[in-house]
């Protein structure tokens, strides 16, 4: 069973993105999601370091893409 971290995000799945993803840099993110991408952090940040604060719209993004399989493909064209 899966158990809800404390505003009701699964920890499995945020810690799989984490896991396969987590040292992905914001600036790349944001390519494919947009400036908007976790507002407030610095481009060099990694996404394990905020995968846990972003907002609503920016997790549901990823989770998405991520739950698809299309996440790693959208990783690796935006770093070409």
């Amino acid at each position: 069973m899966k158990e809800p971290g404390l505003d009701g995000r699964h920890r499995d799945k945020d810690g799989e993105i984490s896991k396969k993803h987590g040292n992905t840099q914001l600036s790349t993110l944001r390519k494919i999601y947009g400036k908007g991408f976790a507002a407030g952090y610095p481009d060099t940040t990694e996404l394990n370091e905020v995968l846990r604060q972003l907002n609503e719209t920016s997790l549901s993004q990823l989770r998405r893409d991520h739950g698809t399989g299309h996440l790693g493909h959208k990783i690796d064209h935006a770093t070409k």
